[in-house]
């Protein structure tokens, strides 16, 4: 591979001097903004040799550096062994912006240019990049080449698999409902019409689900939402004859996926709605008429579930629960027993999630980290890193489901044996943010920011720290990270309110020795009106043990142990009825109090 990287980068060279290119620029995303992305747009992942879902690598004719954030460090240090991209850490003091970088490693170039692909990189981020390489030595922007055309031999193809309706029992809210809805807001905003092309808000308006994208139901399209029409931009190889038939009843047009652009520069109205950091900055210069420079509302929309779909997620956290637990109880045999990996466990556990029903596939790849492994945030085994488990230490396992009425994100880590007292401390401290988080009351509207510290507070007392965020959204069978909303140290603006999923996972991780991760999914629920405001809170979705071997109790408070007997309360209460009588003999214990 570290051989393949080198001919890449030789290959990549020869291109940018033929178009006189100082330095490329690869980000992570496709024309669509996406955070997971089909093969074809891959770029980054091709010319690094890096596979985390979020970098960024820079190349110049001398040197090459990649980006990332701490979730990924461990993993990327490995991955780039031995080539010569070097490490940058972001978000850590003294690591240059790759601005600040392209103008330390251009200075000596004579009017330098950076080449970005602007069909793959939202309209703001290239925005922000030419005003800052400007002032930063007057570095020229390209932003119509991409390399990867001629350098990429076996690239491949963009996916034509084909769509399928969602069904009005699992959305909840049928196509023409949420078009007016959209309109409503675009007249507000006096908007004549507005692009959307991130693909989850596609299929949530659509009621149409696809397979483009590895564990998302998603498909390449766009769509444009006007007073007058609603058109879909897709590849007509992938409508069946139901799915045409249901855009014609549903006042759809559809056109070519590859006529996005020449419709823009056709459109008509007056103005349209684009949100920089959702378009990419190609299909944004493309239009001519008034540009609405406002956040696309589908987001908001679509985080804000409807009643069917908050009963679907409490249906797909029972069948994902009882997978969980026949899971959990075949797991500590297992091991024991001998012969167990991180990979045949991550087998193990889709298995019995596939036997349930309306199950479509895992909502991310499983991730199974032993000991070591755990530290590395998003470690997901290999043949090359795989090993075998033991009756001792810590397994930390985040995994989900996709089923066609909710999608499931849970961590939980597992005492496999004997642990130190340095990993029940820490194991604890997790738990104890956990809780804390899924305890807090809040004003409506509060932001995920505004909250995050409360789920650091005890950890922060002790001298640690997580890097990555502490929630995020989840889709209704769609994607398995949803915004706008996030809980994180980073300010993130958008507003919690009833009805929105969010994720609860406070994590600690210490290089080279364990890592621990607790999360459950939760709803935000309405709790209490005063003269002050709206007060919301938290109820747990997810329905699985959290395991009290590795706890300290003496660590707990009062109010944290009656909130950890009351959920382990409810999962027996909700699971124990669907288990046969050994799974239900184990989970009376595993839920036992304390």
């Amino acid at each position: 591979m570290k051989k393949d990287i080198e001919q890449r980068l030789a290959a990549l060279r020869d291109v940018m001097r033929r178009e006189s290119i100082d330095a490329f620029i690869f980000s992570s995303t496709d024309p669509h903004n996406g955070e997971y992305i089909p093969a074809h747009w891959e770029g980054r992942k091709w010319i690094s040799g890096f596979d985390g879902s979020a970098g960024t690598a820079v190349v110049t004719m001398n040197n090459a550096a990649l980006w990332t954030d701490s979730r990924y460090f461990i993993a990327a240090e490995k991955q780039l062994e031995d080539t010569e991209y070097k490490l940058m850490k972001d978000g850590i003091e003294g690591t240059p912006s790759i601005i600040d970088w392209l103008g330390m490693k251009l200075s000596i170039v004579q009017s330098p240019v950076v080449g970005v692909d602007g069909m793959v990189n939202s309209a703001a981020f290239v925005e922000t990049l030419i005003a800052g390489l400007r002032a930063n030595g007057g570095i020229t922007v390209r932003t119509n080449y991409d390399p990867l055309a001629v350098i990429w031999e076996d690239r491949p193809a963009i996916p034509i698999d084909e769509i399928v309706v969602h069904p009005l029992r699992y959305a909840g809210e049928d196509c023409k409902s949420k078009i007016s809805n959209i309109r409503a807001y675009l007249r507000d905003m006096h908007a004549e019409g507005i692009l959307i092309s991130t693909l989850d808000d596609v299929a949530w308006i659509l009621n149409l689900r696809g397979s483009d994208v590895h564990c998302n139901p998603v498909f390449i399209s766009y769509l444009i939402i006007t007073h007058k029409a609603v058109t879909l931009f897709v590849d007509s190889r992938k409508l069946t004859s139901d799915v045409k038939l249901y855009l014609h009843e549903e006042g759809i047009k559809v056109e070519n996926y590859t006529d996005i652009s020449k419709a823009l520069v056709k459109y008509k109205e007056y103005n349209i709605l684009l949100d920089k950091n959702e378009i990419n900055y190609t299909l944004y210069n493309k239009v001519s008429c008034q540009k609405v420079n406002l956040p696309s509302p589908v987001p908001y929309l679509k985080a804000h579930k409807n009643a069917t779909e908050i009963e679907g997620f409490h249906k797909a956290m029972l069948r994902d629960g009882v997978a969980m637990v026949k899971f959990l109880r075949w797991l500590k045999l297992s091991v024991e027993a001998g012969g167990q990996t991180e990979i045949s466990v991550s087998n193990k556990l889709t298995s019995l999630r596939a036997e349930q029903d309306l199950f479509m596939g895992v909502s991310f790849d499983t991730i199974v980290a032993y000991q070591e492994h755990g530290a590395i945030v998003h470690y997901e085994p290999t043949q090359d890193t795989d090993v075998q488990l033991q009756p001792k230490g810590l397994l930390l396992i985040d995994s989900g489901a996709q089923y066609l009425d909710g999608t499931t994100d849970i961590t939980r880590t597992i005492a496999l044996g004997e642990v130190t007292e340095e990993q029940r401390k820490v194991y604890t401290l997790v738990l104890k943010g956990h809780i804390q988080l899924s305890m807090l009351k809040f004003p409506r509207g509060a932001s995920g920011t505004q909250i995050d510290a409360i789920a650091r507070k005890d950890m922060w007392n002790e001298g640690y720290n997580f890097l990555h965020g502490t929630g995020h959204g989840v889709g209704s069978y769609l994607n398995v990270h949803e915004g706008p909303h996030q809980i994180r140290m980073e300010y993130k603006p958008a507003p919690l309110v009833e009805g929105m999923t969010v994720t609860d996972e406070p994590g600690l991780y210490l290089a080279g020795r364990f890592g621990v991760r607790i999360e459950n999914m939760l709803l935000t629920v309405p709790y209490k009106e005063t003269e002050f405001g709206r007060f919301l809170g938290f109820e747990p979705l997810t329905l699985c043990p959290i395991d009290l071997y590795p706890v300290n109790i003496a660590m707990l408070t009062q109010e944290e142990i009656d909130w950890l007997n009351n959920y382990h309360k409810t999962v027996y209460d909700r699971l124990s009825p669907l288990l046969d009588y050994e799974d239900r003999q184990w989970l009376k214990d595993a839920t036992r109090l304390i």
